[in-house]
């Protein structure tokens, strides 16, 4: 396979080790508080993970026997396949944009090529997040083989889709300011032409990719998770199961509950998180590229900066 294959590969799963238990804060305070029906209010058990409406600060999320595991095998295995498959969609798609389009070093052509990379990722991100967000809140702790079991046995290959709109639309706006905002800081970084691989440039470029992208779609995120983390423990029964709220209705129903300001509820927690990951996760990436020979050509005038 291809260097960026296993460049992003490695990158994915180092990333998800080192930010697990800043994601599992961030995803129990996007879901607290969420409330669904009476009729569809469970008893704690693994597949009803919702967490109830109080521990409201975010030391309260991490239970100590589980906080830096809960929901972690799902994510190594997925976000490393997500972040492979991304890398070489984008890296690919960004040649042949720029090659259709007859424009070198556009960034345009990278937002769009990482919108796309983004997109293309879809078919391992939604059942991914699906599983870690439910493992992450479930009460009991609950692995997460437990959960892909229960998801399967109530609703198939379908269940393990559920939500899987507002999840290719976060990750295809996210993943295109992820690139783009990586580019554009890379450019303006003052440097030679000869330090692309220089480790504080990498680490601090990286980092604030991975600020942008969450802030480019937080929202998005918090009602993704509301809406794959509602309560599954009555969905044997065929009338429950297709009462669950769609992404519309959740979103409306957080309005109601927290105003604007829940659809940022987290968002502190999670630019903390992803300054340390994408950084790490960037430099990861490039070393391996470099490594494997497959570096990126410096850029003839490093400051310049190409919109179009």
């Amino acid at each position: 396979m291809s260097a960026d294959f296993w460049a992003g590969y490695l990158s994915g799963a180092i990333g998800i080790i080192i930010g697990n238990p800043l994601d599992i804060v961030k995803v129990r305070l996007q879901a607290a508080t969420s409330r669904t029906p009476a009729a569809l209010t469970p008893s704690p058990s693994p597949s009803s993970p919702l967490l109830p409406a109080s521990s409201p600060t975010p030391a309260s999320r991490l239970r100590p026997s589980a906080a830096l595991s809960t929901g972690t095998a799902a994510p190594i295995l997925g976000y490393g396949a997500l972040n492979a498959l991304l890398f070489v969609s984008y890296n690919r798609s960004e040649a042949a944009i720029n090659g259709f389009m007859a424009t070198r070093d556009s960034l345009w052509a990278t937002w769009l090529a990482g919108a796309i990379g983004g997109l293309s990722t879809w078919v391992v991100s939604t059942p991914t997040e699906l599983v870690k967000c439910r493992a992450q809140v479930s009460s009991p702790a609950a692995s997460s083989w437990a959960v892909t079991r229960d998801i399967w046995s109530t609703g198939g290959i379908r269940g393990l889709y559920f939500g899987g709109v507002v999840t290719a639309l976060r990750d295809s706006i996210g993943y295109g300011f992820y690139f783009w905002s990586y580019e554009l800081a890379t450019r303006c970084w003052p440097s030679s032409p000869d330090d692309t691989h220089n480790a504080p440039r990498v680490l601090l470029c990286g980092g604030l990719a991975g600020i942008v992208t969450w802030a480019s779609v937080f929202p998005l995120d918090v009602i993704k998770t509301r809406l794959q983390t509602q309560p599954w423990a009555s969905e044997r029964d065929p009338a429950l199961y297709s009462k669950r709220l769609g992404a519309l209705a959740v979103a409306r129903e957080a309005l109601q509950q927290g105003g604007l300001s829940v659809f940022f509820r987290g968002i502190a927690v999670c630019s903390i998180r992803a300054f340390i990951v994408n950084a790490v996760q960037w430099a990861v990436y490039e070393w391996t590229m470099k490594e494997m020979g497959s570096g990126r050509e410096p850029l003839v005038n490093p400051t310049a900066v190409v919109l179009g």
